[in-house]
This record gives structure tokens, sequence and C-alpha cells, in this order.
């Protein structure tokens, strides 16, 4: 098995610990030999930790995770659509994967509902997405 990176926005700190921890999880659940967290400012800032770890050539994926609520402005809008779109890049520009676990929300709770709360676990979804691809990734032999 291989080293896997989690970038996470830390915004919303609270958030963030539990899509760490769950991401984390999840690869030293499936093996991993060495899973390491770059914290960033805020979701804006993923697709490039994102693609600092995809360039490093240590990792065999990228969880990328944090949370962006709605706000009263547009920049909400600007903000989910940029992250998304950047981190796609980096895994088109680099072939390594890279999941978004990004919660997009309209409320505070939420954002704890998607965070390994009642409706589903974020940050373990998206460390689930970058195993399945880099399985896929291997089995290929690329």
């Amino acid at each position: 098995m291989s080293a896997y990176a989690i970038a996470a926005a830390t915004f919303y700190r609270d958030l963030a610990d539990r899509l760490i921890a769950s991401a984390r999880g999840c690869f030293e659940a499936a093996g991993a030999e060495d899973v390491d967290v770059f914290e960033v400012p805020g979701a804006y800032e993923l697709p490039l930790a994102a693609s600092y770890c995809a360039d490093s050539g240590r990792y065999a994926g990228v969880a990328c995770v944090g949370a962006v609520i709605r706000g009263e402005t547009s920049h909400y809008d600007h903000v989910c659509v940029e992250t998304a779109r950047g981190i796609m890049d980096v895994q088109l520009a680099t072939g390594v994967p890279c999941s978004f676990g990004v919660l997009t929300v309209d409320t505070m709770e939420q954002a704890i509902a998607r965070a390994g709360g009642d409706k589903r676990d974020s940050g373990r979804n998206a460390a689930e997405a970058v195993l399945a691809m880099a399985a896929v990734k291997a089995r290929l032999g690329s």
C-alpha cells in the first residue's frame, strides 16, 4: 500500500477535524503506509495544496476535505465552483486521484450531519473515492 495525503480546509476547525479524522481512519483501515495532513485556510486553497501533494510524487492520492457554508452573498457559489473545478483539474493534469470531500451546505446543521453525523461521513467518502481510483490506476498499470 502507498502513502496518501489529506488536504484540509480549516476555516471551520471543528468540521475539518471531524473530516480529517474520518478520512485518516479510512486510509489507515485500508493499510496505508503513511497519511499526511496538509492544512490550508479555506476551501479555495485546496486545489493548490492538492497540486503540491500530487506533484511531489509521494502520494497515491489526495483527499480534499473542508466545508463551505452558504452566506448572504454569492461568494459561496464562486468558492464552491472554483474549488471543485480546481481539484478536478489537478487530478486530470497529474493522474493522481484527488477527491472532493468538501461540504457545500446551507447551514452548520447540514454540515455536521455530513461530517460523520446522521447523513453521511464525507471525510470517509473522500478517502474511499481516492482508494477506489488508486486501485483502478494500479490495475491498469499506470
